[in-house]
């Protein structure tokens, strides 16, 4: 059967695509949208015994077309008795390491001692291996309040500054918000620490109320668990503090505000009680992760509900999350390319090349393909696979594998939570300006050129990716190995040598993608 794309106007099809590829400005009023009915992240959490080598590893796909670009490294400090904490207005936004538009909204006592940590626009990992992954929920509107001072992106500054392990971290993050207020929306914190991963749910105490409403699971050792923009924890079980913990006002605030009546006989539920679950584009993600790592569970891709973690039938290396992130639905009828079908010359109906599961909505509505949210999104501005792993020294032990962009273009990278700096490039914000001092643009610009036609283009650029993928991935053991070794007699000297690795890898792939982009013009010039 002949397409629809047999008869499309080329020169139509590019206006379309090419117009909003380079849009760069963050529009206040979609931000807006975007928080009201969040649909920006992704994450998922591996139990140590879930995983192949006994790592626990978090997540987070930063999905939104408005966070910052720039990822710099924060360094151990002390601070003097009396010292003051700066609480900034939307940390996630400030242009540089040393904005002098950042905006403070107020202050907290610090601490004498603080962490080092790897800061993106959700800090990721700090030095003790305690990492975060994110994603929104929203929740419902009702509770969220103007009156606390802390929002999520400076929650998890606080606790990655002050935390050496998940527990850890929940503890503070309630002292916190208790003393000082939630000001933003439904947030889900996924902790995992060298021996432990948490699944953790915030959200604001209710309009002109301070504090905050929380609640957590631990997921278990041997299972994965998934955040995708909807809240999933239901029952808690809070007198058991090793599987589960909550706010003191968990129960009583949801009949305070009438949301939930304990008189009723129906059992509190966390996520129906303060948030939804009606969102099909986050339930769809939490089964395309849960049915692919346990298939024989025979999950519904249109159920409201699915066990908050599986155990994986074949164990998880960080190969295997990055192909969850790199997931469109294939194989399944929520494939958006799988309709997009031209005739061959030889009279075969065959994938059109132009056939991408990143279309816009102009383009979508051209062709008629209805929209699913995917789990790989090419709005992400970066996508993070942590590692935590307790039988290496904490330098060495904890590793973030980042990637610039939309993960199906782009290859992840080794960067130790041992080390000393980022990369220079990777320190320079681009949402504002193209600039090709920015790491970021040199991974976009090769994302947003597939999408001209994105069959065959792609194909090549998965090769450069793939195989600097695979050479990291086969030096890191041995790499490792010998850091370990090194180690017990020159500490300071790993730290050296683990920033010398990551910087030199991250500037040599930052390269070869400029070098990448170019080659695409050359490469498919006749089809532009």
């Amino acid at each position: 059967m002949l397409s629809t794309m047999r008869f499309i106007n080329l020169s139509s099809l590019l206006s379309l695509l090419i117009l909003p590829v380079f849009s760069v400005q963050f529009n206040s009023v979609r931000a807006q949208q975007q928080v009201d009915d969040p649909d920006n992240c992704t994450s998922i959490i591996v139990g140590k015994l879930a995983s192949v080598d006994g790592s626990t590893m978090t997540s987070h796909s930063c999905d939104s077309n408005s966070d910052r670009t720039w990822i710099n490294l924060v360094p151990h400090q002390t601070h003097p008795k009396g010292s003051k904490c700066a609480i900034y207005l939307e940390p996630k936004r400030i242009k540089s390491p040393n904005d002098p538009d950042a905006i403070e909204a107020g202050y907290i006592p610090q601490v004498h001692e603080t962490y080092a940590y790897i800061n993106t626009a959700y800090p990721v990992i700090n030095e003790y291996q305690l990492a975060i992954g994110e994603t929104t929920f929203g929740g419902k509107r009702e509770m969220h309040s103007n009156e606390g001072l802390l929002d999520c992106p400076e929650l998890y500054r606080l606790a990655l500054e002050r935390a050496k392990t998940a527990r850890e971290a929940i503890h503070i993050i309630d002292e916190l918000t208790k003393k000082y207020g939630y000001n933003d929306y439904g947030e889900c914190f996924t902790f995992a620490d060298p021996n432990e991963t948490w699944h953790f749910e915030i959200l604001g105490p209710g309009k002109g109320k301070t504090g905050a409403v929380w609640a957590a699971v631990r997921i278990p050792d041997d299972e994965v668990g998934v955040s995708a923009n909807a809240s999933r924890i239901r029952q808690i079980h809070p007198d058991d503090p090793d599987h589960y913990l909550a706010s003191d006002n968990v129960f009583s605030l949801a009949e305070e505000l009438g949301f939930w009546d304990p008189d009723s006989g129906e059992p509190f539920e966390f996520c129906y009680a303060y948030a939804s679950r009606t969102s099909l584009g986050s339930r769809r993600r939490e089964w395309r992760v849960l049915s692919t790592v346990a298939p024989s569970l025979h999950l519904n891709p249109n159920s409201e509900n699915y066990p908050f973690s599986v155990k994986p039938e074949h164990k998880l290396s960080v190969q295997d999350m990055l192909t969850l992130f790199r997931d469109y639905y294939q194989g399944t009828p929520y494939d958006m390319t799988a309709t997009v079908t031209t005739v061959d010359r030889h009279g075969n109906t065959v994938k059109s090349p132009v056939a991408s599961p990143y279309m816009n909505s102009d383009t979508r509505r051209l062709l008629k393909v209805p929209y699913e949210r995917t789990i790989s999104c090419s709005r992400a501005t970066y996508v993070q696979v942590t590692q935590s792993r307790n039988w290496l020294p904490d330098p060495i032990g904890g590793v973030v594998w980042l990637g610039y962009d939309n993960p199906a273009t782009t290859p992840h990278l080794p960067f130790y939570c041992g080390i000393n700096t980022m990369p220079e490039s990777y320190m320079v914000e681009g949402r504002q300006k193209f600039s090709r001092d920015c790491a970021w643009w040199a991974f976009r610009r090769v994302s947003k050129l597939c999408a001209f036609r994105y069959q065959p283009m792609s194909q090549h650029v998965a090769k450069v990716w793939g195989a600097i993928e695979k050479q990291a991935f086969a030096d890191q053991p041995d790499f490792e190995r010998k850091m370990d070794i090194l180690y017990k007699k020159d500490p300071a000297k790993v730290k050296e040598l683990l920033t010398r690795y990551s910087v030199d890898l991250a500037n040599k792939t930052v390269q070869r993608y400029w070098d990448l982009g170019d080659e695409l013009w050359s490469i498919f010039n006749n089809y532009f």
